[in-house]
């Protein structure tokens, strides 16, 4: 090791070299590499801003186990089923309680524009609270009072004065399906690609929002679990029990349930995950032209160290050495980019967009990669040169 470690400090960092000396071509090179970074830490924030915001509020349920129809695809399409399961899920050993929710989208006028825009309303008996969401918890008591409601502080939209007005201990009133309708408080969950916000009253409420909507017809069924019982095999006998009237699923397993549709029956998976392929296809492209050029206009110097007897060997770890050179130096301003934008994107939208470790990390292995590519494809030339050829 110590051995490597001193042929490698004698060895003349000729890639280095060859780049620095053409600082304008390095500049580019290294602009290019950190439009790519750029390119894929975005589409990357987004899919991942994807499953986080879809799924907010499903990790902050407070249940082992849920139930729903076997035609719900989402969160934002729960068709319903009896509430008569719940009671028959009371009968299977390790359930130790069973509460209905009520999920549906509605339009309602925005308290501060009064232009009219869509909501998910959630609805639930407010003497069982479903949420591990303080905020919510300890506003239970103002959701029983009719037409109330309460409103999530970081939807998307313009509600800045009518939150401000909250705040300040004031009610503030608006329409849905020209019902008035009282906001008590707020409480913090988020925008999501599939709704603008969310607002969360009890199940009495609900059901006089949506008058046509029998009590009997639920969206969700909420399951606690005895202590000592395992959540996996309660579910599975609740499934074998209760057979095709529903789905029964595990706290995780919503969650991925969630996550599987935005990524598999949503075309808004797939074009992140192609942005992310087309980030790298590009930043390979560029590469390739600036090492390929580089190799062009020395290709004589490498010819004669060829006829001196260097191996191919060597050549191949110089065009590596610049290729490695060109993607470290070009995450650098690729990343501090990426954050300005992620920091945009999170004010603008009301996303979860952030840093973290683990991305950074993936998308510098994918540029170091990305640049050996381009300098393996770089080097078929120099692999096959005749150094008689060259003069």
């Amino acid at each position: 090791m110590m051995g490597l470690i001193q042929q490698l400090r004698r060895r003349t960092p000729l890639g280095w070299l060859q780049l620095s000396h053409e600082k304008s071509r390095l500049l580019v090179a290294l602009s290019g590499i950190a439009f790519a970074d750029v390119l894929m830490f975005m589409q990357m924030g987004f899919q991942t801003a994807l499953y986080d915001s879809n799924t907010r509020l499903h990790r902050s349920l407070q249940a082992d186990i849920l139930l729903t129809s076997p035609q719900a695809r989402s969160m934002q399409n729960m068709p319903t089923f009896s509430r008569r399961r719940l009671y028959q899920a009371m009968d299977i050993p390790g359930v130790n309680s069973a509460e209905a929710m009520y999920v549906n989208n509605i339009i309602w006028k925005n308290p501060q524009t009064h232009r009219q825009t869509s909501v998910q309303v959630i609805g639930f008996n407010p003497d069982q609270p479903v949420f591990d969401l303080p905020e919510v918890n300890r506003q239970l008591q103002s959701i029983k009072l009719p037409d109330t409601v309460l409103f999530d502080r970081n939807a998307r939209g313009d509600y800045q004065q009518a939150i401000a007005k909250i705040n300040q201990g004031e009610k503030v009133t608006t329409e849905i399906e020209g019902r008035t309708i009282t906001i008590s408080g707020l409480y913090t969950v988020g925008a999501s690609f599939g709704s603008d916000g969310s607002l969360i009253t009890s199940d009495q409420n609900f059901l006089r929002l949506f008058s046509r909507r029998p009590a009997s017809n639920i969206s969700l069924g909420l399951l606690k679990v005895k202590p000592g019982y395992d959540p996996k095999k309660v579910a599975k006998a609740l499934q074998a029990y209760l057979r095709d009237d529903v789905r029964v699923m595990t706290h995780p397993e919503f969650i991925e349930f969630e996550n599987n549709f935005w990524r598999t029956n949503s075309p808004i998976g797939f074009i992140f995950s192609l942005g992310v392929s087309m980030g790298f296809a590009v930043g390979v492209i560029l590469v390739y032209q600036v090492l390929s050029t580089d190799v062009n206009a020395h290709v004589r110097e490498y010819a004669t160290f060829k006829a001196l007897g260097y191996r191919n060997y060597y050549f191949l770890s110089v065009v590596f050495e610049q290729a490695l050179i060109l993607g470290a130096l070009g995450f650098i301003p690729g990343v501090a980019v990426s954050l300005g934008l992620y920091q945009m994107t999170r004010t603008a939208t009301n996303l979860p967009m952030y840093m973290t470790a683990a991305r950074a990390l993936h998308v510098l292995v994918l540029t170091i990669i990305m640049c050996s590519i381009s300098g393996a494809i770089a080097t078929r030339k120099l692999r096959s040169a005749d150094p008689a050829d060259m003069f």
